[in-house]
């Protein structure tokens, strides 16, 4: 059998050499863009475990940054993603830590514009699938394979159900709900999956309730 390249051997969705340590940290990195809503101009890697061991023999680092500026996990522009980063003015540092994670294949990004900052971990726990499992501070589990709107909202009564009331509206089905904080009666992180993608103009209706802080989607 003949092949045109090392990518046909490897397989037409993703650009190896693994699914763990290419495809799945591609798919951190752009869901991390997207929840950020735009393009960072600097961005903070950190890298645990087995991930900080290997990530430039594996290509872990193309493949995240490849996410960051928003490639698939097929796209081959992955490969050149380093140089497109700067040639796109977004800074990237890498910092490998010896910090043991729960999970080998741990990255901790922080993406960074102007005065806006956000801080991401994901795991990719093989065959190309992740797991967000903290945002800004807040503990999640977020796969990506739905859409899903993020609100930041003042812990309050009511507020919960405004979002639902806001999204049952628009006839928006809730698959996955979750809501994290810090401490009561401070701010709070809900998590909404749903089964259809959150647009524009009901992302803007929600972040004009009450109580509300940001409201940032994933399609």
């Amino acid at each position: 059998m003949k092949y045109r390249s090392v990518f046909d051997i490897i397989g037409p969705v993703m650009i190896g050499p693994s699914s763990s340590h290419t495809a799945g940290a591609a798919r951190i990195g752009r869901i991390a863009r997207h929840i950020f809503g735009e393009q960072p101009e600097r961005v903070t890697i950190h890298l645990y475990g087995s991930f900080a061991k290997t990530y430039k023999g594996h290509g872990t680092d193309v493949a995240l940054v490849g996410g960051l500026l928003d490639y698939g996990t097929h796209d081959q522009r992955i490969v050149d993603a380093l140089q497109n980063a700067e040639k796109a003015g977004m800074q990237v540092t890498f910092v490998p830590d010896d910090e043991q994670p729960e999970h080998p294949n741990t990255a901790r990004l922080i993406l960074e514009k102007g005065d806006d900052r956000m801080e991401v971990v994901g795991v990719s726990i093989g065959g190309g699938k992740i797991m967000i499992t903290e945002l800004n501070g807040y503990p999640l589990k977020l796969t990506g394979n739905q859409p899903a709107i993020f609100v930041v909202h003042h812990d309050r009564h009511g507020a919960v159900a405004a979002v639902a009331t806001v999204l049952a509206r628009h006839e928006i089905n809730i698959s996955y709900m979750e809501v994290s904080r810090r401490k009561k009666g401070q701010t709070a992180l809900m998590v909404i999956e749903t089964d259809q993608p959150v647009n524009a103009r009901v992302a803007d209706e929600i972040s004009r309730l009450p109580n509300m802080l940001k409201v940032a989607t994933l399609d």
